[in-house]
């Protein structure tokens, strides 16, 4: 039976966009957002993150405030947006990154003082999870997503007139033969442990509750629009333990290579946004779940060796919830925005979780994401494909937006990716390391936190 999922009533319920202002160097200033979805013909931009002002006519601690139900009002000279979960956050903060502030307990001034007391609404509930391999419909298009509008034509010819898409001859003649690549055998975490192996780009082999899980895997020699690779696939095919499940974080060829699943079982779980079920189920495969942002799904974790099969009731298991992501989708040339993207996080039955984020820009979905899914033990971000940042802010990490987003979603560590492998970008090719490092130590994180592997390389993380 086919599950109806394009009704308010049917979907899990996607926060709001905050409202804010795109702007585009290669369009002039910055002009308020519009809140029709944007077309692919609008010149790209930045997304501005400006809130939303107050109301007119309400002032922090007005009487309608409490009239409305307002727990409390903003400090004075703060306005408010509305908040991921249905609250509000003070201007300049990320949605549910800080709390409201309640009203003073002495007087009627509006000023914070020691007596005050900082109220944060409870992060929702996860969601039931999902049934896996259940088929469902969606709407037509998820442009009504983005938050940032697409590159349009006078963005793109300054593209092609300024030429700055890949690096200068000289760095990459300099810089690919340093790039680091150690490849090893994979780590036995165990039931209980958790291990990343690095395979290249946005691929990894992720250990977690007896399960192995590749996110987004290329092994692809080359993919459309891009030159070769240039440091090798990190782990050899052949020395893949069995797959046991997939997650996708949307549809661009650097990160859902159709070469490297016809690698996989048909019968291999495969957990993909919402809009990409069809596309694998084209290519035979069986137990494909589609997800909106903020559900989730669950394999059984594997203890003894067995299979993790979708059945298993009664038995431990590994969740997979997928998370916004400041991105886009397309394929093809009439496809763009028809299916969703996103991150996910992966917890274990004793509660240890990965983040992967897949492709990404910095913004407000971080703090959000790690106000829902607290304690994040590792972050696996992106830091790479960065320049020109006119024209990829909206969507691709630098390294030190990548270390802001670590600290947001409140990761304890850090393994940067989306790096060292394929030339989509006109940043040096060791650029992103070193940018990452420096990033890092200027935020005061411990060193040992920063898993920035070579290509092929493994770190455990044993439960505590």
């Amino acid at each position: 039976m086919t599950e109806r999922t394009g009704q308010r009533s049917e979907r899990s319920p996607s926060p709001p966009r905050p409202d804010g202002a795109a702007a585009s160097e290669s369009s002039g200033p910055a002009q308020p957002s519009s809140a029709q979805p944007p077309s692919a013909g609008t010149p790209s931009g930045t997304p501005s993150g400006t809130p939303a002002g107050r109301p007119a006519g309400t002032s922090p601690g007005a009487p309608a405030a409490e009239a409305a139900g307002v727990s409390g009002a903003e400090p004075s000279g703060a306005t408010a947006r509305p908040d991921a979960a249905g609250g509000t956050a003070p201007d300049g903060g990320s949605p549910g990154a800080e709390g409201r502030t309640a009203a003073p307990c002495s007087g009627g001034s509006t000023r914070p003082g020691p007596t005050d007391v900082l109220l944060r609404p409870p992060p929702p509930a996860l969601s039931p999870p999902r049934p896996v391999g259940a088929r469902r419909i969606w709407p037509r298009s998820f442009a009504h997503r983005l938050t940032s509008p697409l590159p349009g034509v006078r963005a793109l010819a300054r593209l092609a007139r300024e030429g700055a898409m890949r690096p200068v001859a000289t760095a990459l003649a300099e810089e690919i033969p340093q790039l680091p690549f150690a490849p090893g055998p994979l780590p036995e975490p165990g039931p209980d442990g958790l291990s990343v192996t690095w395979a290249g780009h946005a691929s990894w082999v992720v250990r977690i509750g007896g399960l192995t899980v590749l996110t987004d895997p290329v092994w692809s020699r080359k993919i459309l629009g891009t030159p070769a690779r240039i440091t090798p696939v990190g782990v050899a095919w052949q020395d893949l333990p069995p797959i046991d499940a997939v997650v996708i974080s949307h549809n661009h060829y650097d990160h859902l290579d159709a070469p490297t699943l016809r690698r996989l079982p048909r019968s291999t779980p495969l957990f993909v946004p919402a809009g990409l079920g069809a596309w694998c189920r084209k290519r035979g495969f069986t137990t494909v779940t589609e997800l909106d942002w903020w559900e989730g799904a669950e394999l059984p974790a594997r203890r003894d060796g067995s299979a993790a099969t979708a059945g298993g009731a009664g038995r431990a298991r590994v969740r997979f919830d997928f998370v916004p992501a400041h991105h886009w989708s397309k394929r093809t040339l009439t496809d763009t925005c028809r299916s969703l993207w996103g991150g996910w996080v992966l917890t274990d039955p004793q509660g240890q979780r990965v983040y992967f984020a897949g492709d990404t820009g910095y913004g407000h979905w971080f703090a959000e994401i790690g106000r829902r899914f607290a304690g994040v033990d590792l972050a696996l971000l992106p830091i790479g494909a960065y320049d020109p940042r006119w024209m990829l802010r909206p969507v691709h990490t630098d390294p030190e937006e990548a270390v802001r987003a670590c600290q947001d979603v409140g990761a304890r560590r850090m393994a940067p990716m989306h790096w060292s492998t394929f030339l989509l970008s006109g940043e040096p090719p060791l650029e992103p390391l070193t940018r990452v490092r420096d990033a890092w130590a200027e935020a005061g994180r411990p060193r040992e936190d920063l898993w920035d592997l070579p290509v092929g390389a493994s770190r455990v993380l044993e439960a505590a």
